[in-house]
């Protein structure tokens, strides 16, 4: 493995994220949208998360820049975060299947929402910042950067941690005790050892 093959893969990532998500996101747009919490606070999040897990290290992935923030490059590091990325995608995969036309890159219900407990969504509640986090290890794994490879960990973090709290209150509004029950029988991110 090299640093270009590296970063090669990282690109490859954000390519295959970006085809995954295109077919989903226009079947989603079919459905019309019941409630949405796309407001300045949710646009500011996906601000950030975007930043930290593409602008920043694509900037650097064409021009090099910050190199001042730059770290020997591992090659088993940049192996093991090949394979987390191939991970994330098969969560990202699973996780919009599953979702199917109810998928939304913020926090909306569409008309007719149903809770999803199936396919990815039987063991883990929210698949999708599973798969997120997966990308944001390999895009720290992959880049031999400080700040373009460890942007993504900050970016989404913030995204996750500002996110996850609302998202939940949200759906225990729409759905009561089914997500209770949901809650109490999945992980929030991995499945429950017990």
């Amino acid at each position: 493995m090299t640093a270009t093959l590296a970063k090669s893969i990282f690109v490859a990532l954000c390519l295959a994220w970006y085809a995954l998500r295109i077919p989903h996101q226009r079947k989603a747009r079919k459905t019309p949208i019941s409630l949405d919490a796309l407001d300045r606070r949710e646009r500011l999040r996906l601000g950030i998360s975007l930043s930290g897990l593409g602008l920043i290290p694509l900037l650097y992935v064409a021009t090099g820049f910050p190199a001042f923030a730059n770290r020997p490059f591992i090659p088993a590091l940049a192996w093991l975060g090949a394979v987390l990325a191939i991970a994330a995608l098969v969560m990202f995969r699973l996780t919009h299947k599953a979702l199917g036309r109810y998928w939304s890159v913020s926090l909306q219900m569409r008309e007719g929402h149903k809770l999803i407990s199936e396919g990815v969504y039987a063991r883990i509640r929210h698949p999708m910042y599973s798969a997120f986090w997966l990308w944001a290890l390999a895009q720290a794994l992959l880049l031999p950067n400080w700040i373009a490879g460890l942007s993504g960990i900050i970016g989404f973090g913030t995204l996750y941690a500002l996110r996850v709290g609302p998202e939940e209150e949200m759906l225990l509004r729409e759905f009561g005790d089914d997500y209770r029950h949901y809650m109490a029988r999945t992980g929030r991110l991995w499945p429950k050892l017990f």
